[in-house]
């Protein structure tokens, strides 16, 4: 960065934003953007991706017009500018007719720092008629990889972006996004013209986040004790896979006492949109919700986001989990899942109606997902794996601080297999496994399986356990679920070398379920700041009190006036006076004449 640019961005980083350095590779992107050139971001959750599209449209001539699928959350985007003193503004269809001249106004004269925008309302003739006609700055692409028509998030309107290069050459273009493996990333390049950009890749790593994997036995009971363990009174996220799943979720942590909304695309909408307000608003409640929820939701103090089913892919998983902790404050990422929750995923893919490229890749995306599932070794370097970036154990996942027992599972997965293959390959797994364990039941008597050389031959193990075993040949690709009606057990050709004594297996050792434990160096809000003292906690507590009456009076989330961060490093500071605070991050100059003097006064009041 040349010495002047760099000296203006670190000024309106300072005096704007409240921060006193760039984190990782901001510097180098603002430099890039800001001086004109294009620019393809790949940056975690919580990393500062906005900074990285926001500062450059503040040193650049013109307005900065960014493009997210998000309406829902315009408003909580603008106020959150707005509290800095950034002119900020959006266009969707929630405006009036007047309201929506007015913007235009200032975006045609140059008077607004920066405009959010819907690709559908970018796209039509009016909005780009308008950007014709108005200084503009940059174009910043949010959550880009809703381009890949192999992805979860996919937008169809997001193909059409391709146009802001072909109207507007010589606007530099900024697309970012926390999710993308090597072939998305190619595919987001491609599709947005972005082929000459330059690429910046930060880790994917999430150091504050704990993984954690059981298996799903009482699915909601677990998480009901995963939840009272470990984050009582948190804010957090649940996802289910179905719209009535949700809303029985949601019902039943109701009635366990735990605050719980429900969130799906079936809901009315104005309930939806109230639920998502108040989660964004309030603390201490959980949403439970499909996947129609959180992209783009930038609530900081995200404690858990736990799945009670399987997600379809590994982005989808590292997308949702993303949304815990970023402030950067210990978070968990906990997963219930079961042997039906393959079944289930294996059938949506063969009976969805796409062609069979694309059911071929999501096959692959689940086998990854089942491979992190199953893992002997660390999930975060299994994760990290995937998109490309190495790494050594975390000692933060559930596989680090309790390794799995590794076993010669050799014997066991050939009485699996001979079963399925003895049983004709017509049978789903749970009649498969009455047969290993000698059962008793009508449809083993009626098809004379009670007379086959397996029966019986696993009755040393617990159902749980047989249960265990088929996930893993499962996930090890030695058998797979027929589409059929049954959801049949079939052996693939890599089950043969087993069977025939060939190839040893390794399994993880089976564990029976217990009762989570919290870990002593977790964290649960209601929780103890356990870096302040006694007394910073009590200023602390007084300054969270007063932020929430503060953001009710001006009607936006809590965040969006100070985070917890930026409170405890005041807690600690104590500043006495305007000066002293306005070295606090997170305490620009706007916020500084907002806030300083309650602020101050409160330290002053409690010293």
């Amino acid at each position: 960065m040349t010495t002047e640019l760099q000296t203006r961005a670190l000024h309106v980083l300072e005096t704007v934003f409240g921060y006193p350095a760039f984190r990782g590779q901001q510097a180098e992107i603002v430099e890039c953007v800001a001086g004109g050139g294009d620019a393809l971001v790949l940056m975690p959750t919580g990393g500062g991706k906005s900074l990285c599209y926001q500062i450059p449209a503040l040193l650049r001539d013109g307005v900065g017009v960014v493009v997210s699928p998000l309406i829902a959350l315009m408003q909580d985007q603008v106020d959150a500018l707005e509290e800095v003193g950034v002119r900020a503004a959006f266009l969707n269809s929630t405006q009036t007719f007047e309201e929506t001249l007015r913007i235009e106004r200032l975006v045609r004269n140059g008077e607004i720092d920066l405009v959010y925008v819907a690709p559908e309302r970018l796209l039509t003739q009016r909005c780009l008629e308008l950007f014709d006609a108005s200084p503009i700055a940059l174009f910043a692409i949010d959550e880009a990889h809703c381009v890949s028509q192999w992805g979860h998030d996919f937008r169809p309107e997001y193909i059409r972006l391709s146009v802001l290069h072909e109207r507007y050459p010589t606007i530099p273009r900024i697309a970012l996004t926390a999710t993308a493996d090597q072939q998305t990333r190619a595919e987001i390049a491609h599709r947005l013209q972005l082929i000459e950009a330059r690429q910046f890749v930060s880790s994917f790593d999430r150091p504050n986040i704990r993984y954690s994997i059981v298996e799903k036995t009482t699915g909601r009971k677990q998480l009901i004790d995963f939840i009272s363990s470990e984050h009582a009174q948190d804010s957090g996220i649940v996802y289910c896979l179905s719209r009535k799943k949700v809303e029985e979720t949601a019902d039943f942590l109701n009635e366990h006492g735990i605050r719980a909304m429900a969130y799906h695309a079936g809901m009315d909408h104005s309930v939806r949109a109230a639920n998502q307000s108040r989660f964004l608003r309030e603390e201490n409640i959980v949403m439970v919700a499909t996947i129609a929820f959180g992209m783009g939701i930038d609530k900081p103090d995200v404690r858990f986001v736990c799945h009670l089913d399987l997600p379809k892919s590994i982005e989808g998983y590292y997308q949702e989990t993303g949304r815990a902790g970023r402030d950067g404050a210990p978070a968990s990422a906990w997963m219930a899942y079961g042997l039906q929750d393959v079944v289930l995923q294996r059938r949506m893919i063969d009976e969805s109606e796409a062609d069979e490229t694309f059911k071929r890749v999501l096959s692959m995306k689940l086998d990854a997902m089942l491979g992190l599932c199953e893992t002997l070794s660390c999930r975060r370097m299994r994760l990290l794996d995937y998109f490309g970036e190495r790494s050594g154990p975390c000692g933060n996942c559930d596989t680090c601080l309790i390794p799995p027992v590794q076993v010669d599972g050799t014997v066991p997965m050939q009485k699996l297999l001979s079963t399925v293959y003895r049983v004709d390959q017509r049978f789903a797994a749970g009649h498969v496994i009455d047969v290993l364990r000698g059962a008793q039941t009508e449809r083993i008597s009626q098809w004379h399986h009670d007379k086959l050389t397996v029966y019986g031959i696993g009755a040393d193990r617990s159902e749980q356990e047989w249960r265990a075993i088929m996930r893993q040949a499962i996930a090890l690709g030695f058998v797979t679920v027929d589409h059929d009606a049954f959801s049949s057990l079939k052996l693939t050709d890599a089950a043969r070398p087993v069977l025939k004594g060939e190839q040893k297996v390794q399994l993880r050792q089976y564990q029976k379920p217990v009762k989570a434990k919290r870990p002593s160096s977790s964290r649960s809000s209601g929780y103890e700041e356990t870096e302040l003292s006694r007394d910073e906690q009590q200023i602390f507590e007084r300054l969270r009190s007063w932020r929430m009456g503060t953001a009710r009076e001006h009607g936006v989330p809590a965040y969006v006036v100070f985070q917890d961060a930026t409170l405890r490093e005041i807690a600690k500071v104590k500043p006495s006076s305007i000066d002293a605070l306005r070295g606090v991050s997170g305490v620009g100059e706007k916020k500084l004449v907002s806030y300083g003097d309650e602020i101050v006064a409160i330290i002053n009041e409690m010293m």
